[in-house]
Order: C-alpha cells, then sequence, then structure tokens
C-alpha cells in the first residue's frame, strides 16, 4: 500500500499511542510534506516542556522520528505546492492542513499512482475524501 502520511499517524506510532493506523504494517511506501519533521519534532519538543517526556524518552522519540523519515519519500514544500495550497479546497482547512493536501494531491498527478490518504484528523480527512482520496485513520 501506498499512503500519504500527515505528522499526526508518524506521532501515533513513534509515542506508542492507541489508535494507530492498522495499515501501517501493510505499507510499502509512505509519502509525506517535509512539513512532518517539523510538526513532529515541535510536537516532542512541547511534550518535554510541558514534563510529559523525559530527557531521556525526548531523544528517543526524536531518534525514531529521524528513523521513520529515513523511509519515507518526503516532498518539499515547492511553489507548486504552495500554489496548489492556496487555491480553494473542497474542505475548510488550516493552512498546515491545505499543504498536506496539496502535497498529496501533486504527488499523485505527477506520479499517476494511487495513494491513500491516512491521517487522525477528520477535517484533513474530510478535505481528502473530497479530493478523491480514500482516506485511513478516522
Amino acid at each position: 500500500m501506498i499512503a500519504y502520511l500527515d505528522s499526526s499517524v508518524v506521532l501515533r506510532v513513534v509515542l506508542g499511542q492507541p489508535g494507530r493506523i492498522p495499515e501501517w504494517k501493510r505499507l510499502t511506501t509512505g509519502v509525506a510534506s517535509t512539513l512532518v519533521e517539523v510538526e513532529c519534532l515541535r510536537t516532542i519538543d512541547r511534550l518535554r516542556l510541558a514534563g510529559e517526556l523525559s530527557v531521556e524518552e525526548t531523544a528517543v522519540r526524536r531518534e525514531t522520528i529521524y528513523r521513520v523519515l529515513e523511509r519515507l519519500d518526503l516532498v518539499e514544500l515547492t511553489g507548486a505546492v504552495l500554489h496548489r495550497a492556496s487555491q480553494p479546497m473542497s474542505a475548510p482547512l488550516g493552512t498546515l492542513d491545505a499543504l498536506h493536501l496539496a502535497t498529496a494531491d501533486l504527488w499523485r498527478e505527477t506520479r499517476g499512482k494511487e495513494l491513500v490518504f491516512a491521517t487522525h484528523d477528520r477535517a484533513l480527512a474530510l478535505g481528502a475524501r473530497g479530493s478523491g482520496f480514500r482516506v485511513v485513520g478516522v
């Protein structure tokens, strides 16, 4: 299975949280925006600052994020992605979610391959469905 992964999917796996997508084990190719690195590492830092992760746990979680990212097809935030994200969409999305959806849409368009959209975010899932993606995670 080829799937676009947003940060919520990666973080549930890295943090060992319940509700992880069962499709994770069937993933042959993971696609993500370079935003995932920033979003995931910022979340880990927020958890550390809030006292929810020790310094040791923080180091392990950060390393795990880097190992996951090494296995993904990371898509840069290009002018084409930014332009696509600024266009009207089928659902009301914030900026980061619009960038994720635009990235997945352009990847699918340029590669000519089907792409499942994996997210735990309901608004983003709605936008992805409105763009013709099969969605998992919500």
